[in-house]
């Protein structure tokens, strides 16, 4: 299992990467800039094969063209490839993106089963989506018995069946792709903190804010297209900005403009971002609309998104009409019969988005059960999860706040009334665009790119922290780490009922927690399917010691990079 992990981590890395490469190559941009460009590009690419290869019905063994061409990109452009590997922030962006991805598939390996909180089935649908595509299934098909085809977007899905198709079409690789796609999400996330503080420093503070952030790591080992979606809104955003820097740029323009296609294309989420974007691209400068190279820009770059959307909406709605392709997603199914109850509905799920579970009272019922660790780990679970600030960390949200709050004053004010503009719409958009009522908070639906940017501001400013800040900031991440990651992943590996309880049996483990994982663990063993962790026989204690390796390299990395000159 060990060298088909091996395997199936260098065929993603080679077709992530490899087909794109040749376009991000030609590109006037920096080498880290091309490593973006080079992975969205790619995904594109394998969503428009392997689209292509279902709509028309075409051979599965036709992908098996994809690793040769990207083999051959890679050798065509490999004079910028080696640049890219001597530039220093693009080595130290690909070095930290592989101890993330190996940080996150570590955790994986001990997920014996799904819990926490109400996560439940959204793992199993996902995985029933991708399958769909490689048996080509009726039009019809319900998932999980309840939803159609376009009660979600399809991009991830089908990139996804790509990569079983090269490998094998089982639930642990299903899941070891989808937490490798999921850690992507980082390398924008990099770019936009090296855009405000260009160091090998602010890497290396990012890498361990990502590894030690429990909204990060739970989403990136629960196979769902969140973090994936967060990939492009993030890529969107920084060709976003660096079109507003260069405004005669087409080529960001172009690129930002796909990417946020892209994203709509994986997730929902990402809406809020492409109206709070495309109105600042519009409201930005309106002397802009004066001058014809910049509506020529405008009309190419959303061409470019609309043509790459058509790709599925257009598919969708001669196969299932207007209302059958925009009337599924659950953010329209569970929308209020009257329009007053539904603005109540809003202003609630904005409230307890933004204050914390235990400041508030609500029904417990949710994470009630009689394992107490179980209980624990549910409530942290929550915090991280559903609150927006939580999100950030413990204490991160304070730190972030408070640099803004210090930035404030020395900002632009082009630069103050984007970003609070930006910020306040996403929030808004991303809370009262879901139809139902939650009073435990929804961060995790529409606001995971936005924390990661959080994150991103984090680090570049972690240099200008005083020394009290920084511990402060230590302290809330170790517990963070402890509450959210460490016991998230013993309880996911019964490791604690193991220890503690050796007595009870596996049926006594799983009536002690919640119904959720109760169900969790009747949908694998209904549907016969094989986690990673079964299927992965290293024992945990070895898998625990790797992932001691991991944390502290990146530690040693993060701490090595303060005592010597950083070179950009």
């Amino acid at each position: 299992m060990i060298l088909e992990l091996i395997s199936s981590g260098l065929l993603f890395a080679l077709t992530t990467f490899g087909l794109g490469w040749p376009l991000a190559a030609r590109l006037r941009l920096q080498p880290a800039d091309r490593l973006v460009v080079a992975a969205a590009c790619s995904l594109v690419g394998l969503w428009l094969a392997g689209w292509i290869v279902y709509v028309f019905i075409l051979p599965l063994n036709i992908l098996w063209l994809l690793p040769p061409a990207a083999v051959a990109g890679l050798w065509w452009r490999r004079r910028e490839l080696a640049e890219l590997f001597r530039d220093t922030l693009a080595r130290e962006c690909v070095i930290a993106l592989s101890l993330i991805s190996l940080w996150c598939v570590g955790w994986l390996s001990l997920v014996q089963n799904y819990s926490g909180g109400g996560w439940t089935s959204d793992w199993f649908e996902h995985w029933e989506r991708a399958v769909f595509f490689l048996n080509r299934e009726s039009a019809d098909h319900l998932f999980l018995g309840i939803y159609p085809l376009t009660g979600r977007p399809p991009l991830a899905n089908v990139v996804m069946a790509g990569w079983l198709q090269l490998t094998r079409v089982d639930f642990a690789h299903y899941q070891l792709f989808s937490t490798l796609f999921a850690s992507l999400a980082f390398l924008p996330a990099a770019l936009l903190a090296l855009r405000w503080r260009e160091s090998r420093r602010t890497v290396a503070v990012l890498t361990v804010l990502f590894m030690v952030n429990p909204l990060v790591v739970q989403n990136a080992v629960f196979p769902w297209t969140k973090l994936p979606a967060a990939f492009f809104i993030l890529s969107a955003l920084y060709f976003f900005l660096r079109r507003r820097d260069d405004r005669t740029s087409r080529v960001m323009a172009v690129l930002f403009s796909t990417a946020l296609a892209a994203g709509l294309l994986t997730h929902f989420s990402a809406a809020p971002y492409a109206v709070a974007l495309a109105l600042a691209w519009c409201l930005g400068r309106p002397t802009d609309w004066r001058r014809p190279d910049f509506l020529r820009t405008t009309a190419i770059a959303a061409g470019a998104g609309f043509v790459l959307l058509v790709t599925w909406f257009g598919w969708a709605f001669a196969t299932y009409g207007v209302a059958g392709t925009l009337a599924t997603n659950t953010a329209v199914t569970t929308v209020a019969t009257d329009l007053s109850s539904q603005i109540g509905r809003m202003v609630l799920n904005l409230r307890d988005t933004l204050v914390p579970h235990f400041l508030r009272s609500l029904d417990p019922a949710l994470i009630a059960q009689t394992s107490p660790w179980g209980y624990a780990r549910d409530w942290f679970f929550q915090n991280y999860q559903l609150n927006l600030l939580l999100a950030l960390g413990s204490t991160a949200w304070l730190v972030v706040l408070r640099e803004c709050v210090r930035l404030w004053p020395q900002a632009p004010t082009r630069a103050r009334w984007f970003w609070s503009g930006f910020c306040i719409l996403v929030v808004v958009l991303g809370l009262i665009t879901h139809g139902a009522r939650d009073e435990w908070g929804l961060t995790h639906i529409c606001l995971q790119a936005f924390v990661l940017l959080g994150l991103a501001f984090l680090a570049a400013r972690w240099s200008t922290l005083t020394r009290p800040w920084r511990r402060v900031l230590v302290a809330g991440a170790t517990l963070d780490f402890t509450a959210g990651i460490a016991l998230h992943f013993a309880v996911q590996n019964h490791a604690l009922d193991r220890w503690l309880t050796p007595e009870r049996n596996a049926s006594e483990i799983i009536a002690s927690y919640n119904p959720q994982t109760l169900q969790n663990s009747m949908g694998l063993i209904v549907n016969r399917v094989e986690t990673l962790h079964a299927a992965f026989t290293t024992s945990s204690a070895l898998v625990l010691a790797g992932l001691a390796a991991i944390l502290g390299l990146a530690l040693y990395r993060c701490l090595s990079t303060s005592r010597r000159p950083s070179a950009s």
